[in-house]
């Protein structure tokens, strides 16, 4: 004998609310009072997803254009520096703007981002180390050679300072952020001097061996040979 449901288990089947057009009639109706009484909620909070998506899309396409106006502006500025016309590189021509107005006009841009790098490397060169470390913690890049010279020269700056610990912090970064053979025995290089500035001669040793195990065929590696002797000799002692 067939068994027959009984109950809601028989109410509920999902073929009877499929088959039973009064069923439907009864969602139906439900899902139509509820829009009628939340509609001014729903229409709320639709209005508010097209003006957030609106906003966005509005942000994105006006930072590109400002970004387009930036880097057209920024390469008369490029050219000072690659010329060492560093006043008007950092202040302009007159006619050219220079880093900082890109820096100002056109925040939150690519340009301006890298307008910081070099604006922290022209302070660096004279010496303003303060300004140079605040441009240069502005900076950040994806770019293994650009972001990794930036560290360097907040090392710089730190160690020119007095800082030894951030000129450390620095120099390990640069020397750690995706190495290669031409650029990385450089920045260890320079962290085997912050070291053992700080007194930390094994550290200091232990640079100097990085150089000279991994990077052999590096311009640093006859320094780092020597170097290494030196503060062997020294802890030794």
């Amino acid at each position: 004998m067939a068994k027959t449901k009984s109950g809601k288990a028989a109410q509920q089947d999902p073929n009877d609310l499929l088959e039973n057009p009064e069923v439907l009639a009864e969602r139906l109706g439900r899902g139509e009072a509820f829009l009628k009484q939340n509609s001014k909620v729903l229409g709320g909070v639709l209005i508010a997803a097209i003006i957030l998506i609106g906003g966005i899309l509005f942000f994105q396409i006006n930072n590109e254009n400002k970004n387009k106006e930036a880097q057209a502006e920024m390469f008369q500025a490029v050219y000072f520096y690659e010329q060492d016309s560093i006043d008007f590189a950092l202040n302009g021509d007159g006619i050219n703007a220079g880093f900082l107005e890109i820096v100002d006009e056109y925040p939150r841009t690519d340009a301006a981002n890298l307008a910081n790098f070099y604006i922290g490397s022209i302070y660096l060169s004279e010496k303003n180390f303060g300004e140079a470390i605040e441009y240069l913690e502005k900076f950040s890049s994806d770019d293994y050679l650009v972001q990794a010279k930036a560290y360097s020269l907040l090392g710089d700056a730190h160690l020119e300072s007095g800082n030894l610990d951030q000129a450390i912090s620095n120099y390990e970064k640069a020397a750690s952020y995706k190495e290669n053979d031409y650029f990385t025995p450089k920045y260890l290089y320079k962290l085997a001097i912050a070291y053992e500035e700080a007194g930390r001669i094994e550290d200091a040793i232990a640079s100097y061996d990085e150089i000279e195990t991994k990077y052999y065929e590096s311009y640093e590696y006859s320094f780092a040979r020597k170097h290494k002797a030196r503060l062997e000799g020294l802890a030794a002692k």
